[in-house]
């Protein structure tokens, strides 16, 4: 993992504790180095998320994994927002927080989940749902995760029909109004090409780049 600055380190932190929870650990070292350690501590399937600095080249860091045998699944945009000014679009939609059983299992249902346990629905919860409703349906979805200090922005999702119509914008505008108001100190994501569109007039600054790569069918020794 290569990190240029503490902004970049701190915000990787993040990603660590927000989207990969349990199931990760960082390294800041050379791709040789990253390879002989993922050997001695991952499971089979693994992969490596590597984040470089938005000004840095990628080329470098693409060749010293494919080297090693790695291939590369997708590259996605590392953004953050420092929480000082955040958009308030039009009301095209009502964005509700997460906290009844009763929205809860109708998420679940519509995302093919557990529903969200009754004693993560409160305050005191690790992290937040947010859905987008139109009438009595669900159109859209993001969650946002405590991760040291900070907040993690995951599972941004609108659906086909509704797209278009600033409700991405929305949802994103009311979570991070919450985020401020509970004391985070900047929210973090990685998106893709056409996350990384929206992102930016939400507010969200590019720092770096997410490149993650897999494995070509070697096994763990």
């Amino acid at each position: 993992m290569k990190m240029a600055n503490s902004g970049i380190e701190a915000a990787v932190e993040v990603f660590v504790h927000g989207f990969s929870a349990d199931r990760s650990r960082t390294f800041d070292v050379a791709a040789q180095e990253a390879d002989a350690i993922v050997r001695q501590h991952a499971r089979p399937g693994f992969a490596i998320s590597v984040v470089i600095a938005h000004e840095d080249p990628d080329g470098p860091t693409r060749t010293a994994y494919k080297a090693l045998g790695y291939r590369l699944l997708r590259t996605e945009g590392f953004f953050v927002h420092r929480l000082r000014r955040i958009p308030r679009p039009p009301a095209v939609a009502s964005i509700e927080r997460v906290q009844t059983a009763e929205r809860a299992a109708q998420l679940g249902n519509i995302i093919r989940r557990q529903p969200i346990p009754d004693d993560l629905l409160g305050d005191s919860a690790p992290f937040r749902q947010y859905v987008a409703v139109d009438g009595v349906d669900i159109v859209g979805r993001v969650r946002s995760l405590n991760a040291v200090g900070a907040t993690w922005c995951s599972s941004m999702y609108v659906e086909p029909s509704h797209r278009r119509r600033g409700i991405g914008q929305a949802l994103m505008s009311r979570m991070l109004h919450d985020d401020r108001a509970r004391g985070s100190r900047y929210s973090a994501l990685a998106a893709t090409h056409a996350g990384a569109l929206l992102y930016p007039r939400m507010g969200y600054e590019r720092i770096g780049t997410l490149l993650i790569f897999a494995s070509r069918s070697r096994k763990l020794s």
